[in-house]
């Protein structure tokens, strides 16, 4: 019988940051490294992470828009330079950063002339604005611009459905992308030769800067570990059950004088 070698490695699996770097409060960068890898694992896991990182973690955003004065979504005010559309479109831009569960309210009440940025917002504790800075509007007259904001914590996308009922009353669902990491790509370098070619998993990672891109590397991993307990727990119930099935079909015993 012709028995194969097997060569087991004996490193432990270890991650470093590489890089990191804040290109601005809405673009931040990190580049990672994980290695050794036996070969095809990193595709695996670098697949894995690429999809964690743009689909499992939660984002917080402005997804309605409501003011009484505006009589639909494509009309001008007297008075701001930018349409309704442009404003809404602005509002979907701002970056948010909360612990939120589900909704909360928001509001901005400024008065022209002058500009009206994400700093006018008005929003509870538990909300924190990236970037200030944000551009809104401009208004050019002295008038009040008063619009009341739904902020909500998700993940992935969501396009709004817009409903004449919704225009009736100045309300203006946003097209919203939850998602906090912009873009995310992984590369395998591979070294070695034969049996013991290994390779070291490279991940980038762009952020709008409401988390770092550590803190997403780290929700995204904890998010894929929460996928696959479940099967933990399924193997865990089918070892009892084949334990009790067995248990149960022992024959009784029986003594002898």
């Amino acid at each position: 019988m012709v028995r194969e070698k097997v060569t087991v490695s004996t490193w432990t699996l270890q991650w470093k940051c590489v890089e990191s770097r804040v290109d601005n409060k809405r673009l931040c960068y990190g580049r990672f490294i994980l290695s050794p890898l036996i070969k095809g694992q990193a595709d695996t896991i670098g697949i894995a992470m690429r999809r964690a990182l743009l689909g499992e973690i939660e984002g917080t955003c402005i997804t309605c828009a409501k003011s009484e004065k505006i009589p639909h979504e494509y009309s001008t005010i007297v008075g701001i330079q930018e349409s309704v559309h442009e404003i809404l479109m602005n509002l979907k831009e701002i970056g948010l950063r909360s612990n939120l569960y589900g909704t909360c309210g928001a509001f901005i009440c400024a008065r022209g002339p002058g500009y009206v940025t994400a700093q006018d917002i008005i929003s509870p504790p538990s909300v924190e604005i990236v970037d200030n800075t944000q551009h809104i509007a401009r208004l050019t007259e002295p008038i009040d611009l008063c619009i009341r904001l739904q902020i909500e914590r998700n993940r992935g996308y969501r396009y709004s459905i817009k409903r004449p009922n919704n225009f009736q009353d100045g309300s203006y669902p946003i097209d919203v992308v939850f998602m906090p990491v912009r873009n995310a790509n992984h590369r395998i370098h591979s070294y070695g030769n034969g049996n013991e070619r290994q390779e070291i998993l490279f991940l980038e990672i762009w952020t709008n800067g409401s988390l770092t891109p550590k803190e997403a590397l780290h929700e995204a991993s904890s998010n894929l570990i929460d996928l696959f307990i479940p099967f933990l727990h399924a193997e865990e119930e089918t070892l009892h059950l084949e334990y009790k099935r067995h248990k149960g079909t022992l024959p009784p015993l029986t003594f002898h004088d």
